[in-house]
């Protein structure tokens, strides 16, 4: 691996429709937690050959919250700009070569969704938010545009590559829309298909839509969805293609020249290999697009389980997709794939870039879809890092995202070689070790108190020890067993046991043969081999010689205490540091001075790392222990706790710590010096390892979710900052989020947190939530997933926070509000026992005497004076007048003198006090006093009554109470607290005032409640109340809530009637029924007719005869809607419509044999039962006494045009003389003829008699025949004359 600087960053944010981006040339950004990371990928990367070339080459550090959302500036000339928003409310433009804001807006005033920098304008940036608040800005001119397009949420919006002021935005809800910014956001199409969450949006890259093959005709009948609305036509011409990826598993693309889908892809279910499909894959859909721009037939997208499809878009019919990297085992994502970028590097390579809830970004080739290189990253605070002493080069990393890493930093093709191990873990992983001489074997420990050990070369879980911690493991030591597990014969005992240090203060000793087993506490043992009657320490930290013979155990006293073995005789202790120990390293034996070996460094909660040499100790061997106080060497710099040092394995007596100043620190042990300062990270550091190849090489975790790879001979400063310079506060004063933070609780631990202890855990460090948050997005729904790493939220261990012990620094990325759980402790502090009063500064109370406290400490002298004028006054048998007036003006003197002076100096300070602003102070004082009445009567004056001071009210009597609620009661009207002054006035049993006031405040349902509660069912306020609430409604046009009121006050007429208001035929039928139950037959029947006309206007004739069939009186209107419905579909079927006909028919009405009036004659036979004369008669009767109604507003306009009105004489002869100047122009051969409706109407009367005879007069039958005779000359008629007239 070559000489160069390499860093593991923080995972990308999860859950957002853009947080990654490129530009030609071959850089790459993406959002992690509250930056973004830039990878150089290329040649321009500088990479070796044969190596994946691509390098994270910075970072851009400025919000304060979560980055959601990052889009790169697509035009030539400005590829270093970029722009970014965040929960914290801004959108930053910045330059990525300067890594610097170039300029930032505020605009929103909800949670920022996403943005995208405008292909087509140099410097617009468009951004939504969760509210559906639109902002576009023109950073050049400092302008910007507010829309509001819908009342949505916005998941995601893409700025159209063609036309500059076309973007489509995507809803939560699953609409799409396209809007014009240069016309206010009109909404040019609105896109309705998906039913889900929206996730991505692409555009097609050609305009026009002739590069896909789509017709009408190809398209299948779901895909043929219109917008639903009226709109106008887009300004693009020949139109565009639109690719949407909603949660609801579909892909839809779109025509925007037509407003509507033309092609539905719906993802496959593709079988994993090795398993089934999880069946939990539907819920845990990301959708996210990438339409090629060099391959406009081809669309790339996500599926459920990380996979990548390439679908072919010439045929649509077909569905046809590829799947990346199909002939490659296991080089596709393993879960959901959040963000696909294009990216062109430098040599015209193309490339595709995804970042995955797997926490891997991968390269792609376009060209043969398989994968280039991959990118791991972190998603928890790095805790621990160990290299193996055996497989040389491999680095463990304990990450709190609930993961091992383990990194081959020596492999040759590939810098980032790094695997994951999650199963059993299901825990912040916060200790490891590796074996020293069993290849493979690594020891983990968590946060939750499990140690278990991995065989990191087979794909098995690992062994979980059955015992666990009560608290976090600290660290892990691999040592020599010691009785009882020693005892055992040569072949019953390993020859290294596992050792386990947790959070509860006890060392475990752990069989790695037999983790079923028991572990021992190794306390038992030193409290037999050393005879100790006394409670031993809590232990916190454990480190073994390498040798093997002498075990350190660091204490949270601050002392450290050597051990001896084989029974752990106890040789030496050490009381130099006076804070909990965090780490202590033996120096290495293969120097070129084997007595250095015997050298210890330590670290503790102070920011000093002392050196012991342990020589003369160790080897005389004293018989009593020994007590060392004064350190071989003393390394000072760091500016608060250190947290992990380690020995250089390359040189004699050099040393690295870690600290929670930010820095790592290299030193000449030896010389007491300072040699090269990293300060690379931006949180506190938490491990650091040297590696064991380079002696140029160390490796730094910290609390920013990076693993640094550093160089000692590429850094500028050689010791640590000092004082306000420290990048602790630094980074506070610019990164810390400003939300307020929450009452911090008195901790109740009983025992030490080490170091490493965080205000709140990573992963709620980026949001506040209750459950597990990784990048910021919390990821609930998940967490029961073997596969998931993630804590659930029983497990999340938050920690007690102690910032008086932690330094006054805290990391810019965590947020003050966290989840206090005591439950599980993740690292160590200094126990609260040794100055509980400073661990939390609780805000001292206002004093209630202040002005007599302050008159207590004045100057000694006036002290002295004010006792000598206490003794005269309280023992002289006469005043004088000089000594009163100084009792008088020495006021605060009431307190040792009598009850009035007393008295005198409660006034003064209650005066005071409402001087001051503190009314609350002053009634306190008033109720010492014992005047209680006058407390309420002031209050109540200046408007000061408290439900405190109302509740005591009842200590000064009846009366007083029941003044003391109506004061209280009025006082609350002028705050507009109308409901709160109704409760009390109950309180005092005035329901009929409470109802009256909540009444005239429009607290109509409130009023209801209570009068309903509290009065009889009869009593007309209640009423009253229904009805004004009704009016109130019916006014607003609330119909069906005013018709409950209505009916609450037993008025069903007009319920029925303020029902029907809204006149369509839902309200109708409900208002008619209704009318129908309490009896209201007439209105019933009104209302139904006017529904079947309604369900007309929709030729619903099956709704229309439903509603009319509820009335007996309206047969005669079904007769004739049973006549137009046959008439309807006859004049469909023979004339008028060509195609489908929208219209609901009955089932009765198909058959279409006969003549029309048979038909007619033979439904209304078998409907409506006509069998008997008598049911003739009383039909025709009904259809008689029909009588239509005057017009309405849901009158048809031509119906009341035909409205027969009243007119004039001189009108009606003007209009007759017109008509026969118009008959007399008409030939000659037509004036002879009668016109054809007088022959069917002479048809008619001849076929009525034939059914129904005797109905019809012989003269008028007569007559009927003559004109048949004499005009019916036609075939058509001569037919039906032969029939009628024999």
């Amino acid at each position: 691996m070559g000489q160069e600087p390499r860093t593991l960053p923080p995972s990308p944010n999860w859950y957002c429709a853009r947080c990654s981006d490129a530009v030609p040339g071959g850089l790459f950004g993406f959002a992690a937690r509250t930056s973004v990371f830039l990878v150089r990928v290329g040649p321009g990367a500088g990479e070796s050959p044969g190596t994946p070339p691509f390098r994270v080459i910075g970072e851009l550090v400025g919000h304060t919250e979560r980055v959601s959302g990052f889009t790169f500036s697509h035009h030539p000339g400005q590829y270093n700009l970029c722009a970014t928003s965040s929960d914290d409310g801004t959108v930053k433009i910045w330059d990525v070569e300067t890594k610097t804001v170039v300029t930032e807006h505020a605009l929103h005033q909800h949670t920022i969704s996403t943005l995208h920098w405008s292909p087509r304008v140099k410097d617009l940036i468009v951004s939504g938010d969760e509210k559906g608040v639109v902002f576009c800005y023109w950073f050049n001119r400092n302008d910007s545009q507010h829309l509001f397009i819908e009342p949505r949420t916005i998941f995601c919006l893409t700025c159209s590559p063609h036309h500059e002021d076309l973007v489509a935005i995507g809803y939560k809800d699953g609409i799409v829309v396209i809007i014009d910014i240069s016309k206010k956001g009109e909404v040019i199409h609105r896109l309705r298909g998906h039913d889900d969450e929206i996730h991505s949006i692409a555009w097609c890259p050609l305009p026009g839509e002739d590069c896909l093959s789509i017709n009408q005709e190809e398209t299948s009948e779901e895909a043929e969805i219109t917008n639903g609305n009226a709109v106008a036509q887009a300004p693009v011409t020949k139109g565009c293609y639109l690719a949407t990826g909603s949660k609801d598993q579909t892909i839809r693309i779109w025509s925007c020249s037509r407003g509507r889908g033309v092609m539905i892809l719906k993802l496959p279910f593709l079988k994993r290999r090795g398993g089934g499909i999880d069946p939990t894959v539907k819920e845990r859909l990301w959708l996210t697009l990438h339409w090629p721009s060099n391959q406009p037939t081809q669309l790339v997208s996500s599926c459920f389980g990380g996979e990548l499809l390439q679908w072919d878009l010439t045929q649509s019919w077909r569905r046809k997709y590829t799947l990346f990297s199909a002939s490659s085992e296991g080089q596709n994502h393993s879960r959901i794939v959040f963000n696909l970028c294009p990216l062109q590097t430098e040599d015209d390579k193309q490339l595709l870039l995804s970042t995955s809830m797997d926490r891997d970004v991968k390269c792609w080739d376009v060209a043969t879809l398989e994968c280039c290189w991959t990118l791991p990253s972190l998603g928890g605070f790095a805790y621990s890092l160990a290299f193996s002493s055996v497989d040389i080069g491999s680095l463990a990393i304990g990450v709190g995202d609930g993961m091992i890493r383990v990194w081959n930093t020596l492999s040759i093709k590939n810098n980032y070689d790094v695997k994951n191990f999650w199963q059993g873990v299901k825990s912040k992983v916060t200790a490891l070790c590796w074996h020293p001489t069993k290849e493979g074997c690594l020891a983990f420990g968590t946060d939750d108190g499990k140690v278990g050990l991995y065989d990191t070369y087979s794909n098995k879980p690992p062994q979980i020890s059955s015992t666990y911690h009560k608290k976090t493991v600290y660290t892990l030591a691999w040592g020599p067993p010691v009785p009882p597990m020693s005892l055992g014969g040569e072949g019953d005992r390993p020859s290294l046991a596992l050792y386990s240090c947790g959070g509860e203060g006890i060392v475990l000793q752990h069989n790695p043969w037999k983790l079923s087993g028991e572990a021992f506490d190794i306390n038992k043992l030193i409290r037999d081999t050393n005879s100790i009657k006394y409670k031993l320490p809590v232990h916190t930290e454990i480190s073994w010689k390498a040798d093997g013979k002498i075990m350190a155990l660091g204490n949270e006293d601050g002392s450290i205490e050597i051990f001896q073995i084989p029974n752990l005789k106890l040789i030496c202790t050490i009381q130099q540091h006076h804070k909990l120990v965090n780490t202590i390293s033996w120096h290495h034996e293969h120097g070129s001075q084997p007595e250095l070996s015997y050298l210890m460094a330590s670290g503790s909660n102070n920011a000093v790392i002392y050196v012991h040499n342990l020589k003369t100790v160790i080897e005389s061997s004293p018989e009593s222990p020994v007590t060392i106080t004064e350190p071989y060497r003393t390394l000072s710099g760091h500016t608060a706790k250190i947290t992990s040092v380690a020995w250089s394995p390359h040189h004699d007596g050099r040393l690295v710590s870690a600290s929670y100043d930010g820095t790592a620190q290299v030193w000449d042990a030896l010389r007491e010096e300072p040699l090269c300062n990293f300060r690379g990270h931006r949180g506190r550091l938490l491990c650091v390892a040297w590696s064991p190849l380079d002696p140029d090489c160390i490796y730094s975790g910290a609390d920013d979710f990076c693993v640094h790879k550093w160089l000692t001979s590429m850094q500028d400063h050689s010791r640590p900052p000092q004082g306000k310079k420290s990048i602790e506060l630094e980074k506070k004063r610019l990164s810390q989020p400003k939300a307020k933070p929450k009452k911090k609780k008195k901790p109740t631990l009983r025992t030490p947190v080490k170091l490493e202890s965080i205000d709140g855990n990573e992963e709620e460090s980026m949001k506040e939530n209750s459950g597990p948050v990784e990048n910021g997005v919390s990821d609930q729904e998940g967490e029961e997933q073997a596969r998931e790493p993630e804590l659930p939220c029983g497990l999340a261990p938050a920690v007690s926070r102690e910032p008086v012990i932690c330094t006054p620094v805290s990391s810019g990325f965590e947020k003050s509000k966290v989840t206090i759980n005591n439950k599980v402790i993740l690292l160590k502090k200094e126990p609260p026992k040794e100055k509980p009063e400073t661990l939390i500064k609780k805000r001292k109370a206002r004093s209630l005497l202040p002005l007599s406290t302050s008159l207590d400490h004045r100057s000694k002298e006036e002290l002295h004076q004010d006792c000598l004028v206490l003794a005269t006054a309280k023992h002289s048998k006469e005043l004088n007048e000089d000594v009163s007036a100084e009792v008088e003006e020495r006021f605060h003197l009431g307190l040792f003198t009598d009850r009035a002076t007393l008295y005198r100096m409660i006034d003064i300070e209650g005066k005071g006090h409402l001087e001051n602003g503190h009314p609350e102070l002053f009634h306190q004082l008033m109720l010492w006093k014992g005047d209680l009445k006058g407390v309420l009567q002031t209050a109540a004056e200046r408007g000061e009554l408290t439900d405190n001071l109302v509740a005591m009210a009842p200590a000064a009597g009846y009366h007083v109470w029941l003044w003391a609620v109506e004061a209280f009661a009025k006082q609350l009207c002028f705050q507009d607290q109308y409901v709160k002054a109704a409760s009390h006035l109950l309180s005092i049993h005035k329901v009929y005032e409470a109802v009256e006031l909540l009444k005239s405040n429009h607290f109509y349902r409130e009023a209801i409640a209570i009068a309903k509660a509290r009065l009889r069912p009869e009593d007309p306020v209640l009423k009253d109340l229904y009805l004004s609430w009704g009016t109130v409604l019916e006014r607003d046009g609330h119909y069906a809530v005013a018709a409950k009121c209505y009916l609450g006050a037993t008025c069903a007429y007009d319920a029925a009637k303020v029902l029907a208001k809204k006149g369509d035929a839902a309200s109708l039928s409900t208002a008619a029924e209704l009318a129908a139950i309490v009896g209201e037959d007439e209105l019933s029947a009104s209302l139904a007719l006017r529904c079947a006309q309604e369900l007309l206007l929709a030729n619903n004739w099956v709704g229309a005869q439903e509603a009319l069939q509820l009335h007996e009186s309206l047969q005669g209107q079904r007769l004739v809607f049973c006549l137009l419905e046959l008439l309807s579909r006859h004049l469909e079927e023979k004339q008028l419509s060509e195609g489908k006909s929208s219209s609901s028919y009955h089932t009765w009405n198909t058959g279409t044999e006969g003549p029309f009036v048979e038909r007619v004659t033979a439904v209304w036979k078998s409907i409506f039962s006509l069998d008997t004369p008598e049911q003739y008669q009383e039909a025709f009767q009904k259809l008689q006494n029909i009588k239509y109604p005057s017009a309405t507003n849901n009158t048809p306009a031509k119906q009341k045009e035909e409205k027969n009105e009243p007119l004039s004489l001189p009108e009606l002869t003007k209009r007759l003389t017109e008509a026969n100047q118009r008959m007399a122009k008409f030939p000659e051969s037509i004036k002879a003829w009668p016109f054809p409706d007088v022959l069917e109407c002479c048809l008619v009367l001849l076929l009525i008699r034939s059914h129904f005879p005797g109905c019809l007069a012989q003269e008028m039958q007569q007559q009927a025949q003559e004109l048949l005779q004499k005009y019916g000359n036609t075939k058509t008629y001569r037919r039906y004359c032969q029939t009628f007239c024999t």
